[in-house]
């Protein structure tokens, strides 16, 4: 099922738990606009090339809009819909005051040079400019997107509105970038944990650890957990996987990672069929790669208890009822990755005040944002007699719906 789909299905359920109006729950789930641009620049070699951008901006009912700009070949409008959807309901879980948003450009970054990726970066900001804004709609990075994406952007809108830091979040910490921002999301995904566990009578210590991905996300999350006391045994990346019961050396795994461009060829564990890392035994499972990847393919062999979904939609609906039979506890995406719309906003935030914030001071401040997003979900677990995916799903659209009737929405 893809992302639309399954995000369309969680919200329907969600509407219904909450006996939503029918007339509102339609105009929650109508983007407020859609925007598709031709982005023409000239290659290296004179040529001229042309590529499409999209940025779909899906609710500002709780404040401006955010969400991430993707590079990649296979962006497609339904794609950037169901995630600009999926951010408006993640940053009314997490209580941030942002509605939710989503772009991307059709193009291959790794085969485009720097200099093409940034005459793109800057005929695509020229053709938004006046869609996005500080209290409009903020991007950020995304898949094949990093800080100097977003320093190119910034500098562009600048000249249309003069100096603007909080227009993007995501920046280099020379040009207003907040410190915390690149581990932000894996630390959301510990804090998460930790608060998962304890629910369970569990710390991270002593727990066995699998996770699919080594990209940012997952290797901030592996680092962290093995200082948290946590036993990663599994990790897998696009080049191979790799396992050692006894636990990984994650600070040997990241120099060779970063030295050798993947995990391969790592001499402090066996290799294996990344096919089979999914169902490896072990007491937490982190998907942090792609989507769709637990299915009702694979969903039957997962022998973890526990699934922290630090990537977007790992799981399929089909799967959740799977592994729901098997009594399989699932951290819901948009509470577990979490982390990183959080520290965008306190980037924003630094940015608008022009003060920024010690690294301990937006650790400690995401840690209870963490903390408190999973008492809110489980508050609604409580209420509704649901699952955590449904308890945050319930959050989420209560409190857009909360806003869009507070503000006037038939008016």
């Amino acid at each position: 099922m893809n992302a639309l789909a399954a995000t369309s299905r969680n919200f329907k359920q969600a509407a219904k738990l909450l006996g939503l109006d029918s007339k509102l729950e339609k105009s929650l789930l109508i983007p407020f606009r859609e925007i598709k641009v031709e982005c023409t620049i000239p290659k290296d070699d004179g040529t001229l090339a042309s590529f499409v951008g999209f940025r779909v901006q899906h609710d500002n009912a709780r404040g401006p809009m955010k969400g991430g700009i993707r590079y990649h070949h296979e962006v497609d409008p339904d794609e950037v819909n169901a995630l600009a959807q999926l951010m408006t309901w993640k940053t009314a879980v997490a209580n941030i005051p942002y509605g939710g948003a989503k772009g991307g450009i059709g193009c291959s970054p790794g085969q485009l040079s720097i200099s093409e990726l940034e005459r793109l970066t800057r005929v695509f900001t020229q053709k938004i400019h006046d869609l996005i804004g500080i209290h409009t709609d903020v991007p950020a990075p995304d898949m094949g997107t990093n800080s100097q994406t977003m320093a190119w952007i910034l500098d562009e809108y600048s000249k249309f509105h003069g100096y603007s830091p909080a227009v993007v979040t995501g920046k280099p910490v020379d040009l207003g970038g907040s410190l915390g921002r690149d581990a932000a999301t894996g630390r959301g995904v510990l804090f998460a944990t930790e608060a998962l566990l304890a629910e369970y009578g569990k710390s991270i210590s002593g727990q066995r650890f699998v996770i699919q991905g080594f990209g940012n996300v997952g290797s901030w999350a592996a680092q962290l957990i093995s200082e948290a006391g946590g036993k990663v045994i599994a990790v897998s990346d696009v080049t191979g996987a790799i396992k050692n019961s006894n636990g990984l050396d994650i600070l040997k795994l990241l120099k060779h990672s970063v030295e050798n461009r993947g995990i391969k060829g790592f001499d402090g564990g066996d290799a294996i069929d990344p096919k089979s890392l999914l169902t490896e035994d072990c007491d937490v499972l982190v998907p942090a790669a792609l989507g769709g990847v637990i299915n009702r393919e694979n969903a039957h062999d997962i022998k973890a208890k526990f699934i922290v979904e630090a990537a977007n939609h790992p799981t399929d609906p089909e799967a959740d009822e799977i592994l729901a039979k098997k009594e399989v506890v699932i951290l819901p995406d948009i509470l577990a990755n979490s982390g990183g719309v959080t520290v965008s906003y306190f980037e924003w935030v630094q940015n608008i005040q022009g003060f920024m914030w010690d690294e301990n001071k937006v650790n400690s401040e995401l840690r209870t944002y963490m903390i408190n997003g999973f008492k809110d979900v489980k508050e609604m677990c409580k209420t509704h007699h649901c699952d955590l995916r449904m308890g945050a799903f319930t959050l989420g659209v209560n409190r857009v719906a909360r806003a869009t009737v507070l503000r006037g929405w038939e008016a």
